[in-house]
């Protein structure tokens, strides 16, 4: 198995008191139904997924990996992978629909930003339906655009990282306003 990072962060350091709770280290994982609370929505559960990052991806190496055209494609991993493991998530997250087709096996650090492929720590079944703030397509909006960011030399990749990590949704506005900078300071640097 690759090595990974796990993503462990104090939410309420870096959004304030109203935020996700402290993400903790990987539980062992099992197939118990409800084992992850959907409380979080449209966020994962940061018990079972508080992210992890491909070790090969760094500041130093975007040019050579998450910056390149196409890259992704390389370590994406294979929907045989992410089929399954979707099926199994979304009994550990209880959710009454069951519909595989009604939600997205997402990347919490997505790989445009140098997210773990596929470790499971990283990837929940993300619903493709509002829940509670947000949709899956959102959440790549905001990937999308923290992504240039990094790329342009204009936001550090850890900082990227902590946003999608702690709370996408913040982005998510500054993103559609093209004035990501103050929300960037406000998650990623406090």
């Amino acid at each position: 198995m690759p090595r990974v990072f796990v993503i462990a962060l104090s939410a309420t350091a870096a959004l304030g008191a109203t935020a996700v709770p402290t993400a903790v280290a990987a539980p062992a994982r099992g197939t118990a139904r409800g084992t992850c609370s959907q409380a979080y929505l449209p966020l994962p559960d940061p018990a079972c997924q508080p992210g992890a990052v491909n070790p090969d991806v760094t500041q130093e190496t975007i040019g050579s990996t998450i910056c390149v055209a196409g890259w992704t494609r390389t370590v994406r991993p294979p929907v045989a992978y992410t089929n399954a493991l979707k099926v199994r998530q979304i009994a550990e997250y209880g959710y009454a629909d069951t519909n595989p087709a009604d939600y997205e096996e997402d990347h919490l650090i997505p790989l445009e930003l140098g997210g773990a492929p596929r470790d499971p720590r990283n990837l929940w079944p993300e619903p493709r339906y509002d829940a509670g703030g947000g949709t899956a397509a959102d959440k790549d909006e905001v990937e999308n655009a923290l992504r240039k960011k990094v790329c342009a030399g204009l936001m550090p990749l850890a900082a990227a990282r902590t946003i999608m990590a702690v709370d996408w949704r913040r982005g998510r506005s500054a993103a559609r306003k093209s004035i990501i900078e103050p929300i960037i300071d406000d998650i990623a640097y406090h």
